[in-house]
């Protein structure tokens, strides 16, 4: 979909990893890892093709009522009314230059597809929606259903196309 996942672990630092081809053990909940022990798959993967620094898509989110389901956002919760057919909801950061680029994409694509609309909410004067939505990193962006529902969300910048396909799976 757009941007890549919060919490991709895009790399495990630049230090000397030891003899080559040599990898230190991946800490895990409780301390590092003991050699042999398999390293749990990542949440959601690249897809093949894709360069590690290229953005992955995104995945959908359950929704409706009951655990494990995603919200239902509103123009009251949001403070911005809702796309007729989907909202692309970007939470942004005063500093965040990837967030300057991602509002002109969701701007244009918003400009495209009759009934979307584009909202963006500042992260830091909003601390209570970004924690109750698990924003974790600037720019995430979610794609809200007619009904407010998140149908998809990703972190980083967005590759118009790929904003493109995630509102064809929404609209």
């Amino acid at each position: 979909m757009i941007g890549r996942h919060e919490g991709d672990g895009a790399g495990n630092g630049s230090g000397d990893s030891g003899p080559a081809g040599s990898v230190p053990p991946a800490p895990g909940p409780s301390g590092p890892r003991a050699p042999g022990t398999p390293v749990p798959a990542p949440e959601a993967p690249a897809p093949a093709g894709r360069a590690s620094g290229a953005p992955a898509s995104g995945i959908p989110v359950p929704s409706g009522p009951g655990p494990g389901r995603a919200p239902r956002l509103d123009a009251a919760a949001l403070g911005a009314e809702l796309g007729a057919r989907a909202t692309l909801l970007q939470f942004s950061t005063a500093f965040c230059a990837p967030c300057r680029a991602t509002r002109r994409v969701l701007g244009e694509v918003a400009a495209l597809v009759p009934g979307v609309a584009h909202v963006e909410i500042d992260a830091e004067a909003r601390l209570e929606l970004v924690r109750a939505l698990g924003v974790l990193r600037t720019p995430t962006v979610l794609v809200l259903d007619a009904d407010g529902r998140i149908a998809r969300r990703a972190a980083g910048l967005p590759r118009k196309a790929d904003v493109i396909a995630a509102l064809g799976a929404v609209v």
